[in-house]
């Protein structure tokens, strides 16, 4: 049996880390930190671990809603998306995370790009 993303990336600390070094770039980039403004950001925490979990093949413990109802109304585009996921790759980079496996978390991310989008 092969590993999954998840234990590749080295399971939940690591997961953990590229969250906390992902939530520190977007907060620091003028073109997405107003989309946070009201954000519990250790609530989004939370969330965004337990959903990265889920979509690595870690565990099944994502309970927040669903991609379209998180962002509905936010008028996300194209440029925002990119720039999140360029940020998602720079703190896989920092946390270790080869590029192949940074890949394979990319193109799970972007499977969720129409119900980020609303598109």
């Amino acid at each position: 049996m092969s590993a999954t993303l998840y234990d590749k990336l080295g399971g939940k600390p690591t997961v953990e880390k590229i969250v906390d070094d992902l939530h520190k770039r977007i907060l620091a980039d003028n073109t997405l930190n107003h989309f946070f403004a009201n954000t519990d950001m250790a609530k989004q925490r939370a969330h965004q671990i337990a959903f990265f979990s889920l979509i690595f093949e870690g565990p099944k413990e994502y309970t927040g809603r669903p991609m379209d109802k998180t962002h509905t109304g936010m008028n996300l585009q194209q440029q925002h998306f990119d720039a999140i996921a360029k940020h998602l790759s720079e703190a896989m980079a920092v946390s270790g995370a080869s590029a192949e496996d940074t890949n394979a978390a990319l193109e799970r991310v972007s499977s969720f790009k129409p119900a980020i989008l609303n598109k």
